[in-house]
């Protein structure tokens, strides 16, 4: 049986996949020459910014535990005893400091809740009014970043499945040959905290494509250490990384893992933004360090 080629796309989150600093301190307009209002999009940031921060105190226990930072949702779970959360209440537990065996087991059943809401969507989190908020916040958003947002979900969805629907006369663009069994994997490992990271993943509508084990904080490990942890994750020789983000820490930890790093650009006029940036610039670099798929069918 032939062996299955995996093919790992690593995302950076913030001024990648979303859009939010930029937004708050005006960067995004400038970099239109002003012709955006800078005043607009610091105004949708702060939306965003205080939305975020009312959902992870209000829904994932972030005012509890926002200084037990971990990198994945997973890492306390040697202290989870797998008992019943359904009628567990979280707030009379005594959670607080020393952070000790017993604190650690209470933070890990607030990290497998978390994972449960993030599973459910949050169609099972807001009443419909709430969702009505946010989905014009997005639309909103997504409109003055010219579909930066909804632009980046498509590819998201594109690399989950390896081809691409083009209009163009160049046709579909695929990261694989017609006779290569492939997966692929969509990745986010972001410099914020967790549980901020897993909320907006929620709000800018990446759940369904990122799932809460595949979101890892370089908060305090740094990123070229989620990188060794994904490599060791993946460790198997048909494996291939792309590394895609904005910023030199990424940047540095692909090229030490000898990986494909594809560096976003604000600017209106680079294809390495979004919308702009597609599978088939991708596959370009993935074939430079890995060779192209017909390499991969002429080898065999």
């Amino acid at each position: 049986m032939d062996a299955t080629l995996t093919k790992v796309f690593i995302w950076d989150m913030d001024e990648t996949l979303i859009l939010l600093k930029s937004l708050l301190n005006g960067t995004f307009a400038q970099s239109f020459n002003d012709l955006k209002d800078a005043d607009k999009g610091v105004q949708i940031g702060r939306m965003w910014e205080n939305h975020i921060l009312n959902v992870c105190d209000e829904c994932f226990f972030y005012e509890q535990i926002e200084n037990n930072n971990t990198p994945f949702l997973d890492a306390l779970k040697q202290y989870d005893d797998g008992r019943d959360l359904s009628d567990y209440e979280f707030d009379r537990d005594g959670l607080c400091p020393p952070f000790d065996d017993l604190s650690l087991k209470k933070i890990a059943y607030r990290h497998r809740a978390i994972a449960h809401k993030y599973k459910e969507g949050l169609q099972n989190i807001f009443d419909k009014e709430m969702l009505r908020v946010w989905d014009e916040l997005y639309d909103m958003t997504d409109e003055y970043t010219d579909r930066w947002l909804s632009s980046a979900r498509v590819l998201l969805e594109q690399c989950s499945s390896g081809k691409e629907v083009s209009t163009s006369s160049l046709g579909l663009a695929s990261l694989d040959s017609a006779d290569t069994k492939s997966e692929h994997v969509n990745i986010l490992v972001t410099s914020g905290s967790l549980i901020p990271s897993l909320v907006k993943c929620l709000l800018f509508r990446l759940d369904n494509l990122i799932t809460h084990g595949n979101v890892y904080s370089s908060w305090e490990v740094g990123k070229l250490q989620c990188f060794q942890w994904i490599k060791e994750r993946f460790n198997n020789p048909n494996v291939q990384f792309c590394v895609i983000g904005d910023g030199w820490e990424e940047g540095e930890a692909a090229q030490a893992m000898q990986w494909p790093f594809v560096k976003i650009d604000l600017g209106p006029g680079s294809c390495h933004r979004f919308p702009g940036l597609s599978l088939r610039t991708l596959g370009c670099y993935l074939s430079v360090v890995y060779g192209s798929p017909s390499d991969e069918t002429d080898e065999e």
